[in-house]
């Protein structure tokens, strides 16, 4: 499956983004989707994931109840609706797709380029 991240760019402290996430050449739905980030010299971490029907959800702590993850499988389409941001949050985001519901970026195994999300304070 091929994915394509968008929605990034600059934001002041407190704002909001929503990225998208477009996927491509397989069936959307048999996939779990996941949103993780990576900051300079930081390992990616992970964000948020949604499983196959988009009935449950994860969130890494710091984000949740700011964060919210969505998929609508008749776009093959995911989101990621960002609040609240914080200058902190400034990095790449990207999506990915796997057969594993988890946190664990190593059970993704279909990944975006990246979408630049730069918080200022």
């Amino acid at each position: 499956v091929q994915l394509q991240a968008s929605g990034g760019g600059l934001v002041q402290a407190g704002g909001s983004l929503r990225l998208s996430c477009a996927a491509s050449g397989r069936t959307f739905s048999n996939y779990v989707m996941g949103w993780f980030r990576q900051a300079p010299g930081k390992e990616r971490e992970f964000v948020a994931a949604i499983s196959w029907s988009g009935g449950s959800t994860l969130y890494a702590d710091s984000v949740k109840g700011r964060f919210t993850i969505s998929r609508g499988n008749a776009k093959n389409t995911m989101y990621l609706q960002m609040n609240s941001l914080k200058p902190e949050e400034t990095a790449v985001y990207y999506c990915a797709a796997g057969v594993y519901y988890g946190t664990n970026r190593r059970t993704y195994d279909y990944w975006g380029q990246g979408t630049l999300v730069t918080v200022s304070s």
